[in-house]
């Protein structure tokens, strides 16, 4: 078995390609055909854990989401590369699931020659594997200035002797100009694998695009496929999670969930499904201001960080610090997941150089001491007995994930004077005396249908409904011709 390969390209980040990959896996898969998706490279803080030769690994989420898609077991093949920022000018490298400091430490360019044959081999192997390999690109093919460098756009696309779809963003204006721009800087051995392009996020009239893609099929020789409309309520998570009014399920609101969103902010994908419950708002709080309107029953979230002292910092710089402490002395809800459990306690102890000493909120009587080596696995654990804003989830089972170094537990002086952090499941949760003030390691806490009915008493659109639902989408907006051509 060698699969045939299908990428799709864009002429920028936001064009739509994890969505269009997501789309045309499930699409494929469909057809009775075994598909798996690829990503040579992604560069994101929103991760996932599964399988690696090792054991357990990292991935990008996208490539997790892809894999369900095409119902296909994930592995770390599906992303070899995983670059996690962890500053404006540095990233922490994950090479087929695992952090390797060579490579972190190593200038990016110098790194392509040391990556690519694990990217080729992963790529191989998934090839020898399956029917159909749906390849995402990263950013825009046409960087001349990273071409020679490329591992994750023509090169790839060349390995895999794949057919391109070209796919851009209309809602953003210039598109014709980004697809004929992004063509002619290529070479002309891979102008020639551009099969089709593709509009995306259209608002109003396909008529008025006329004369536009004939004239740009004059030019390339390459025929537009599709003009997907604008689709705000997908239900798949945005790769890097931004939240949306418009994305959101409609109706009156009646709670608010106020994500803090500090600069090394991941994970945000683990909160789409807040996003579908009905009457559930979701909002990004950037400065106190963000959180001035909210009621004693509305959430504060801290999320996961890359970099939990730094966005410790941040936090405090923007005064937020005295805003959810403000909330939290009102007997509102806070909920810390990883990082923002770490910050939520008393203080961050890093005796390895991992992130940094600092102090925490003081919002629940815990400490953090960073470890040398990171905990990557998937979990299953029940809640125990819980009270106030969190009660509901009072013996509740749910089944996530833990990417974390920080290793957390009772601050025991506090205990002793009768401060006590209740640990609500054991060495992954704890909470405050109150009961509003909550923070837990566990990731896709929300992904968890029996959460989502405890809290809202709501059920919610399943992975598999809208995974189904991006297919039957592509093919209402595309040929199911244009589609069989492109592994033909």
């Amino acid at each position: 078995m060698t699969a045939k390969c299908v990428m799709v390209l864009g002429t920028s980040s936001g064009a739509g390609k994890s969505w269009l990959t997501t789309a045309l896996c499930r699409w494929y898969a469909r057809q009775g055909l075994k598909v798996a998706p690829f990503k040579a490279q992604n560069m994101s803080n929103n991760a996932r854990v599964v399988a690696s030769h090792n054991g357990l690994g990292e991935v990008g989420s996208a490539q997790y989401f892809q894999a369900l898609a095409a119902k296909a077991e994930p592995d770390v093949r599906m992303n070899p590369l995983l670059l996690k920022p962890e500053a404006d000018t540095h990233s922490q490298v994950v090479l087929l699931g695992e952090v390797n400091n060579e490579l972190t430490n190593t200038p990016w360019r110098d790194r392509s020659e040391k990556v690519w044959p694990h990217i080729a081999a992963s790529l191989d192997a998934l090839r020898a594997e399956n029917d159909v390999v749906v390849i995402e690109g990263a950013g825009s093919p046409a960087e001349i200035n990273l071409m020679v460098n490329d591992i994750v756009n023509l090169r790839v696309a060349r390995h895999a002797d794949a057919r391109c779809l070209l796919v851009t963003d209309i809602d953003k204006g210039g598109a014709f100009a980004h697809l004929y721009g992004t063509w002619a800087l290529l070479p002309p051995e891979d102008q020639a694998r551009i099969s089709g392009f593709v509009l995306n996020k259209f608002r109003g009239d396909a008529s008025l695009l006329a004369p536009a893609p004939e004239m740009l099929q004059e030019r390339t020789g390459v025929p537009t496929v599709a003009v997907l409309p604008m689709w705000w309520q997908h239900g798949l998570p945005e790769e890097d999670g931004v939240f949306d009014d418009r994305s959101r399920a409609s109706g009156v609101v009646n709670k608010t969930v106020a994500v803090i969103a500090y600069p090394r902010i991941s994970n945000l994908d683990e909160f789409q499904p807040l996003k579908n419950v009905p009457g559930v708002r979701l909002l990004w709080a950037r400065r106190p201001a963000d959180l001035a309107g909210l009621q004693a029953n509305d959430w504060i979230v801290l999320p996961g960080s890359k970099h939990t002292s730094s966005d410790l910092a941040w936090l405090r710089t923007q005064g937020l610090d005295a805003a959810i402490a403000q909330h939290a002395e009102r007997g509102g809800a806070v909920l810390g997941i990883c990082g923002g459990l770490q910050m939520l306690g008393e203080a961050l102890i890093d005796t390895h150089g991992i992130d940094g000493n600092a102090a925490g909120l003081g919002l629940l009587p815990v400490v953090t001491q960073f470890a040398a080596d990171k905990t990557v696995q998937r979990t299953s654990a029940k809640f125990g007995e819980l009270r106030g804003a969190w009660a509901a989830l009072s013996g509740v089972q749910v089944s996530g994930y833990e990417i974390h170094h920080g290793q957390t537990q009772a601050h025991a002086a506090m205990a002793a004077a009768g401060q006590v952090a209740h640990e609500v499941m054991p060495g992954l949760a704890w909470q405050n005396d109150a009961g509003h003030v909550m923070g837990s390691y566990l990731h896709g806490l929300f992904e968890a249908p029996a959460v989502l009915h405890a809290l809202f008493g709501a059920q919610t659109p399943t992975l598999e409904t809208v995974f189904e639902g991006l297919a039957d989408y592509l093919e209402q907006h595309m040929a199911a011709d244009v589609l069989r051509r492109l592994i033909a």
